[in-house]
C-alpha cells in the first residue's frame, strides 16, 4: 500500500452542529471536502498508532463511496483495525453498540438521520467516541478548528475493498472487517427485553405494523421483529434501504409517516404501529386508531420501566431536553429520581448516564434511549412498547389514558417551520430576545407570563456551560411557549415552536392538542410576528 499526502486548502463551512456536519450531497462530492472533514477528526482525537474504529452508514446515496474514501484515509493515518457493517450499513444506534462492545476508539457515522437521500438530498458524518456518544462540543470544536487550518490530508493509493462479504481482508498494514450490521446489535436487545413474552403476543392475535421507511432499520426489524419473535412477514413495511429512501422523507412523524399513519387509523387496523427515521435512531409509536407524542412515550416507559427484565432493578434518573413536555418529570417525581433538563443534543444525555446518573432520557424529537448506549434508539423503544403490552395486556390507548388519569396530562405540541430564509428567522428569534423585560408579568390572554429566558445549562458532570438554547416563556400555571432553531437541516432554516399546557382534569383529556393548545399557539404567532417575518401562514409539520 502506498500512502500520500494530498495538499488541501481549508472549506469555511465545515462547522459541525447538535449531529455532526450534514450539507447537500453535491456539497460533500466537491474534491477535498469529505477529505478535509475526515482529516480534521483523525487530527483532533489523537487516536494512538494501532487503534481500532467502528465506520458505517444509513445507506443513503453516496454512503458507498464516502466509506472507500474513509476506510483508505485511516490506513494512511495508522488505524489497525476498522470495523464496517456489511455493505457499508450501520444503524447509528448500533454503531454505538459496536463501539461500546468492540471498545474502539470511537465511529464515524455517515448519516444525515431523517433528512431526505438521494443525489438531490442530504448526506452526514459525525464522530463517535470511545463510550459509544456523539462527540462533546469540546471535540466538535476541535475538529471545526482543524478544517479551518488544514493544508493537507492522507490518504492510501489502494483498489476499493469487498464490503459485501463478511470476514477480514488487509489494506496495508490494516485489517477491514466487515461485520454482521445486525448481529450485534440484535443480541443487546435480546438481554434488555423479554422476548418470551412479546412472541407469546404476537403469535396470540396481537398485530403490528412497522415502518422502515426504505431506511436502515428495515434489516434490523426484518431479523427481530420477524424472524427472532415471530411476528409476520408483512408486520415490517418498506424494508428495503433504498440510497435515496424510496423518494420519501425518513421522518417518523404523522406528516412524513403517512403511510403507516393510514393503516393505523384506517378498518382493520393492527393493534400497534411504529416508524423508525433514516438512520434509526428514532421512533413514532401508534395505537389503533392512536397517537402517542414521545414527551408521553417516555414518560411511560419510565413509569413502566419495573416490567422490563432490563429495567427491573430501577432507574437511577431521567432526562428530558429543554424542548421536550415535563411529563417525564412527573413520574420522576413519583418514583423519588432526579430528573434532568438538558439543551438538545444527545451528547448532554451521555455525560449524565456515564457517570451513572440516569438511565432513561428523550427528546420530543421522537428520540428515546437509555444506557445500554450512548444514542437514541428507534428499535430499542418499540420494543420496550411490546414488551409493556406483553405484560399488562392492555391497548396503547387503555396505557396512555391510564397513565394521563394518575399523572395528569402534559398537553404537548411542536410546530415546525421549514426551509424558511435565515435572516427571518434570526430576526424572529431577535425580536423575543428583546422582549423579554416586556413579557415579564405580563398578561397575555388568559395566561400570565411568570418569566422569559434564553435557556442555558451547566453540566452537572464537568461543568461546561451551554448557552443559547432556546427563547422559554413560562406562564405562571406551568405552561410553556418555547421558540428554538433547529440544527438539523441544511437549507434555510427550521424555526420550532413548542406549546405546553398541563391538563389535570380527566374530563379534559379527551380534547385534541391542537384545540387544548389554540390559545397559546395563538399567543405564539402574535408575539413572535412570525407569519409578518416569514411570510409562512402554516407550519411545514405539526406534531
Amino acid at each position: 500500500m502506498q500512502a500520500r499526502t494530498v495538499s488541501t486548502t481549508p472549506f469555511n463551512d465545515q462547522k459541525p452542529g447538535t449531529s455532526g456536519l450534514r450539507k447537500r450531497v453535491e456539497v460533500f462530492r466537491q474534491a477535498h471536502y469529505l477529505e478535509n472533514f475526515v482529516q480534521s477528526i483523525f487530527d483532533s482525537i489523537a487516536a494512538p498508532q494501532g487503534a481500532t474504529l467502528a465506520l458505517g452508514g444509513d445507506g443513503r446515496y453516496f454512503n458507498r463511496e464516502a466509506i472507500q474514501i474513509i476506510l483508505k484515509m485511516a490506513a494512511a493515518n495508522g488505524f489497525r483495525r476498522v470495523l464496517v457493517g456489511k455493505g457499508g450499513i450501520l444503524s447509528t444506534p448500533a454503531a454505538s453498540c459496536v463501539i461500546r462492545k468492540y471498545q474502539t476508539c470511537g465511529g464515524i457515522i455517515l448519516s444525515a438521520s431523517h433528512n431526505p437521500g438521494g443525489p438531490d438530498g442530504d448526506f452526514g458524518i459525525k464522530y463517535n467516541t470511545a463510550n459509544g456518544g456523539p462527540a462533546p462540543e469540546k471535540i466538535t470544536e476541535a475538529i471545526y478548528a482543524a478544517s479551518k487550518a488544514i493544508s493537507q490530508y492522507r490518504i492510501a493509493d489502494t483498489s476499493d475493498i469487498e464490503l459485501d462479504t463478511l470476514g477480514d481482508s488487509g489494506l496495508g498494514d490494516m485489517i477491514v472487517s466487515v461485520i454482521d450490521p445486525v448481529g450485534d446489535y440484535a443480541e443487546l436487545m435480546e438481554s434488555l427485553f423479554d422476548f418470551a413474552a412479546i412472541r407469546k403476543l404476537l403469535s396470540g392475535g396481537f398485530f403490528i405494523k412497522f415502518d422502515a421507511m426504505h431506511a436502515v432499520t428495515g434489516p434490523y426489524a426484518r431479523e427481530i421483529l420477524v424472524n427472532c419473535l415471530g411476528a409476520a412477514p408483512d408486520s415490517v413495511m418498506n424494508a428495503e434501504p433504498l440510497p435515496d429512501f424510496g423518494g420519501g422523507h425518513p421522518d417518523p412523524n404523522l406528516t412524513y409517516a403517512h403511510e403507516l399513519v393510514e393503516v393505523l387509523y384506517g378498518g382493520n387496523a393492527p393493534d400497534f404501529g411504529a416508524a423508525s427515521d433514516g438512520d434509526g435512531d428514532r421512533n413514532m409509536i401508534l395505537g389503533k386508531h392512536f397517537f402517542v407524542t414521545p414527551s408521553d412515550s417516555l414518560a411511560i416507559l419510565a413509569a413502566n420501566a419495573h416490567l422490563v427484565p432490563g429495567y427491573k432493578q430501577g432507574l437511577a434518573g431521567i432526562a428530558r431536553s429543554m424542548p421536550t413536555s415535563a411529563a417525564a418529570d412527573r413520574v420522576a417525581a413519583a418514583l423519588g429520581i432526579p430528573c434532568y433538563e438538558t439543551p438538545t443534543g444527545w451528547k448532554f444525555f451521555g455525560n449524565l448516564m456515564d457517570a451513572g446518573k440516569v438511565t432513561l432520557c428523550g427528546e420530543e424529537s421522537f428520540g428515546t434511549g437509555s444506557d445500554h448506549i450512548r444514542e437514541k434508539d428507534g428499535l430499542w423503544a418499540v420494543l420496550f412498547w411490546l414488551n409493556i403490552l406483553a405484560v399488562r395486556k392492555q391497548s396503547v390507548e387503555d396505557i396512555v389514558r391510564e397513565h394521563w388519569a394518575r399523572f395528569g396530562r402534559n398537553v404537548y405540541s411542536r410546530h415546525d417551520y421549514e426551509g424558511i430564509p435565515i435572516d427571518a428567522a434570526n430576526g424572529v428569534m431577535k425580536l423575543l430576545r428583546d422582549s423579554f423585560s416586556k413579557f415579564s408579568a405580563q398578561k397575555l390572554g388568559n395566561y400570565t407570563a411568570d418569566f422569559c429566558d434564553d435557556f442555558s445549562y451547566t453540566d452537572p458532570v464537568d461543568g461546561s456551560v451551554s448557552t443559547g438554547q432556546g427563547v422559554r416563556i413560562i406562564f405562571t400555571d406551568g405552561s410553556r411557549i418555547v421558540f428554538r432553531l433547529s440544527g438539523t437541516g441544511t437549507e434555510g432554516a427550521t424555526l420550532r415552536i413548542y406549546l405546553e399546557s398541563f391538563e389535570p382534569d380527566v374530563a379534559q383529556h379527551h380534547l385534541d392538542a391542537q384545540e387544548a393548545l389554540a390559545e397559546l399557539i395563538n399567543i405564539a404567532l402574535e408575539i413572535s410576528e412570525l407569519r409578518e417575518r416569514t411570510g409562512r401562514e402554516r407550519p411545514t409539520v405539526i406534531t
